[in-house]
């Protein structure tokens, strides 16, 4: 029998090493991985640590988007539900960014509950990045830009967690007034 904790666990793994030469962006250049764990860490805390395949998710929710990994290889490794969260949380790298953007904006109403947390909370950890160790090679302007366009994607997933919900707000609140932004 397979507890959530060896889940866990087994996917933290599994990630680190499909994710092992990948840093952030940001000035300090932090391990991936660090991105995984704090967004793993938003959606155990608000779910109550019950939801193991959101936590699951949200671990692995850049391994296809990012790495080698196949849709396939985490049905094998992880089941079904978490290899369609993980889908409903990947971007079409074959598209121009600027149409991948839009279609998490268009999109983000229509995904599953668990897609939608997992995608608030990458995007909690991804304004914090951007507050704590931004990437030196981004203005002013692409800062407040990418703080919008998360804005968008998280009110097309609201009504599922609100504490998720909560974090995101206060997180944005803080990039608004750090970046001088006017509140969308």
């Amino acid at each position: 029998m397979t507890t959530p904790a060896l889940q866990i666990v087994k996917a933290l793994n599994f990630a680190a090493q499909k994710h092992t030469d990948q840093r952030r962006k940001g000035e300090r250049a932090e391990p991936y991985v660090n991105h995984l764990t704090e967004v793993a860490e938003l959606l155990a805390t608000h779910t109550g640590g019950t939801n193991t395949d959101v936590i699951l998710a949200g671990i692995l929710h850049d391994t296809v988007e990012d790495t080698k990994t196949t849709r396939d290889e985490l049905v094998r490794e992880f089941g079904e539900n978490i290899a369609d969260i993980v889908m409903e949380c990947t971007d079409d790298k074959s598209l121009p960014k600027a149409e991948r953007k839009r279609l998490q904006v268009e999109n983000a109403p229509h995904k599953s509950d668990d897609a939608k947390m997992v995608k608030m909370a990458d995007k909690i950890s991804n304004l914090r990045a951007i507050l704590l160790s931004p990437p030196p090679d981004w203005e002013l302007s692409r800062k407040q830009e990418y703080f919008d366009w998360a804005k968008k994607v998280v009110d097309g997933c609201r009504g599922v967690n609100a504490g998720l919900e909560k974090e995101f707000d206060k997180t944005y609140a803080r990039g608004v007034k750090t970046f001088g932004m006017k509140a969308a």
